[in-house]
C-alpha cells in the first residue's frame, strides 16, 4: 500500500514537471516575441527561435493530452508505463533537447532520443494491434510477423512526419533543427547538410528494429502458451 501511494505521488509529480515545461516557456516565448527589439537578443535567440519554442511548447502540450483523448474516443487505454516513459521523451525532447539547447551542448543527444523515439514507438504500434486483436469489434487475428512489420513501420511513419515537421519549420521560421547548419549560422554543404536528418532516419530504423525483434519474440511466446482462436490459428 505504501510503496502504491509512492509511485502514485512520483507519477503526479512527472506529469506536473513536464506539464510546467511547456507551459512556463509558452507564457515567456509570447512575452519575448511581444517584447522583441533587434535581430538578436541577450540570450543569443532570435523572433524565429521564439517562435519555434512557442510552437514545440503547444505541442507538447497538446501530446500529453493526447493519449486521454483517444481512450474516450476510441477506448484505446494506454498502459500507464507506457504513458509516463512518452510524457518523459517530450520533456527531453522538446524542454532539454529545444528549450535548454542540450541537441547543441551534448553531441549525442538527438541520436539517444530518434533510438529511443523508434524503440517506444514500436511498442506502440505492437499495443495498438494487440488491442485491435483483442477487440470484439474486429474480427481477425493478425499474424505476428504482420503485427511486427507494421509496427516497423509505424515507427517509421512517425519519424519522418517529425522530419517534415522539422524541415518545414527550417524554412518557414528560418531556424536550424534538421541541423543544416553550424550553430554559427554557417551552412554544411552537400552530404553534411542531410547527414542529421539521414542519421535520425537510421536510428529511429534501428531503434524500431530491436523492440519489433523482441516483441515478436514475446508475441510468439504468448500465442504458443494461450489457446489458439475460434478459427484454428492466428490469420495472415
Amino acid at each position: 500500500m505504501r510503496r502504491h501511494k509512492i509511485v502514485t505521488r512520483t507519477k503526479r509529480l512527472i506529469f506536473f514537471i513536464v506539464l510546467f515545461s511547456f507551459v512556463g516557456p509558452i507564457f515567456l516565448s509570447v512575452f519575448r516575441l511581444v517584447t522583441f527589439r533587434g535581430d538578436v537578443n541577450e540570450a543569443g535567440r532570435t523572433q524565429a527561435d521564439y517562435a519555434v519554442i512557442l510552437l514545440q511548447s503547444l505541442a507538447g502540450l497538446v501530446l500529453m493530452f493526447l493519449p486521454q483523448m483517444i481512450n474516450r474516443r476510441h477506448r484505446l487505454d494506454l498502459p500507464s508505463g507506457y504513458y509516463y516513459v512518452f510524457i518523459v521523451f517530450l520533456y527531453c525532447a522538446i524542454f532539454l533537447g529545444e528549450i535548454e539547447n542540450f541537441f547543441y551542448r551534448y553531441r549525442h543527444w538527438d541520436t539517444f532520443l530518434h533510438t529511443f523515439s523508434g524503440f517506444a514507438l514500436g511498442a506502440v504500434g505492437f499495443y495498438v494491434v494487440s488491442f485491435l486483436n483483442d477487440s470484439e469489434k474486429v474480427h481477425i487475428r493478425l499474424s505476428v510477423s504482420f503485427v511486427a512489420l507494421f509496427s516497423f513501420c509505424f515507427a517509421l511513419a512517425a519519424g519522418a512526419v517529425w522530419e517534415i515537421f522539422e524541415f518545414t519549420a527550417d524554412g518557414v521560421l528560418g531556424v536550424n533543427m534538421q541541423k543544416f547548419a553550424l550553430e554559427g549560422g554557417s551552412p554544411l554543404v552537400g552530404r553534411a547538410a542531410v547527414a542529421d536528418t539521414m542519421e535520425d532516419l537510421i536510428v529511429d530504423a534501428l531503434g524500431a528494429l530491436v523492440f519489433v525483434i523482441i516483441g515478436a519474440m514475446r508475441e510468439r511466446k504468448l500465442r504458443r502458451e494461450s489457446p489458439q482462436d475460434e478459427n484454428g490459428g492466428e490469420s495472415e
